[in-house]
């Protein structure tokens, strides 16, 4: 079944994973959870010898346990729960797999852009189904927050502070009273909330000012923020994790040379010791440099290596990748990217050797083709 999607959802991808797990879990289980809190943690952060399960359950989200277990505990609480943080640093795909382990539905999502409205969190109606037989539940469609309700389960709200503040204030109510009024109906005008119902909603550090969140709001909301992943050894297992992911997927067979790793983990880390002190914007590269945006650089160099190249990861692809994925506006990135070039790849390319003096020309050439 998951061949035929394009990207299966985290029940559907761990399915068996999760089978496996609710038919071993005899732990406590708040409202309709599948999984007890001690299991949906295992699930995402993966199994250790000391919980004595029969097999091993790889690890899907990298960071801090503790952040994983008050998010959690927020859910078990019935509160909303606010993942804020940098772009890249995994909020949307540590909801997804919230949402899987608790209610194996992941899927009952909105996205908040600034288009979204009122009717996407309650309900919107089908209109030739009002004008063959007028308004009734028949005819209503209901939001994911909505189904979400009424199965008792987790509702996602995606970008949250995107959104504008009428949309959310409509979260308030539901929230705090766990209903939604229909008052175009007579009768079976409300929807409530079952028990398991709760939202996770994300939200963007650089998106304050934007549509900045209520206090009203805020207090509805556990917040647990997620911090950009410093630590590089953390971040290779990231990056690892998902290339193995990748070239499963794309049905590659192809190795990623540990030094090449080795050159794109510092390529970052220097990158954003430049951002760190540069003194205005315009010194800084446009990308958030986050570590979703390294496993962008490495797929585009994997893809390019199996369908241009000689199926072989070559330094010079990845610089190719690295610059051609990071310079968003010319001339300010460009000239970012070649300062960085001539003042830190080039003495280290000297210095060190290896595969830095290929990286060095890829990204050279590179730059002259966007120059």
């Amino acid at each position: 079944m998951t061949n035929e999607m394009l990207r299966a959802p985290a029940e559907v991808k761990y399915a068996e994973e999760l089978d496996w797990l609710e038919s071993v879990d005899d732990g406590p289980k708040p409202f309709s959870w599948r999984l007890s809190p001690r299991m949906v943690r295992l699930f995402i952060l993966g199994s250790e010898r000391a919980d004595g399960l029969d097999r091993e359950i790889p690890q899907k989200w990298f960071g801090d346990r503790s952040f994983v277990e008050r998010a959690i505990v927020t859910l078990a609480s019935d509160r909303g729960l606010l993942l804020i943080g940098d772009p890249g640093t995994g909020k949307s795909w540590l909801a997804e797999l919230l949402a899987a382990a608790i209610s194996r539905n992941s899927t009952l999502v909105v996205q908040g852009t600034a288009g979204t409205t009122e009717d996407h969190i309650k309900y919107s109606w089908n209109i030739s189904m009002v004008i063959g037989k007028g308004q009734s539940r028949e005819s209503m469609i209901p939001s994911p927050i909505m189904t979400a309700m009424e199965q008792g389960v987790i509702g996602r709200f995606e970008e949250l502070t995107r959104s504008t503040s009428d949309v959310q204030d409509a979260l308030i109510s539901i929230l705090s009273e766990k209903y939604i009024s229909i008052p175009e109906l007579d009768n079976d005008n409300t929807v409530f909330a079952k028990p398991g119902f709760s939202i996770i909603a994300t939200a963007n550090s650089r998106d304050r000012g934007v549509n900045d969140l209520s206090s009203a709001l805020k207090r509805r909301f556990n917040f647990v923020k997620i911090p950009v992943v410093t630590n590089k050894r953390s971040e290779a297992e990231i990056v690892r994790f998902r290339t193995v992911e990748l070239l499963r997927r794309h049905q590659i067979e192809l190795d990623v040379p540990p030094t090449l790793l080795d050159i794109l983990l510092q390529s970052f880390a220097d990158l954003r010791v430049a951002a760190a002190a540069a003194k205005s914007d315009d010194e800084k590269l446009e990308s958030a440099l986050s570590t979703a945006e390294q496993i962008g650089v490495l797929e585009d160099a994997i893809l390019h290596s199996q369908f241009f190249g000689d199926r072989t990861l070559r330094a010079e692809t990845l610089a190719n990748s690295l610059v051609g994925s990071l310079v968003r506006r010319s001339p300010e990135d460009l000239a970012i990217m070649n300062k960085y070039l001539h003042g830190v790849v080039e003495p280290r390319s000297k210095s060190d050797g290896g595969e830095w003096p290929e990286f060095l020309e890829g990204g050279r050439q590179a730059i002259a083709t966007l120059s």
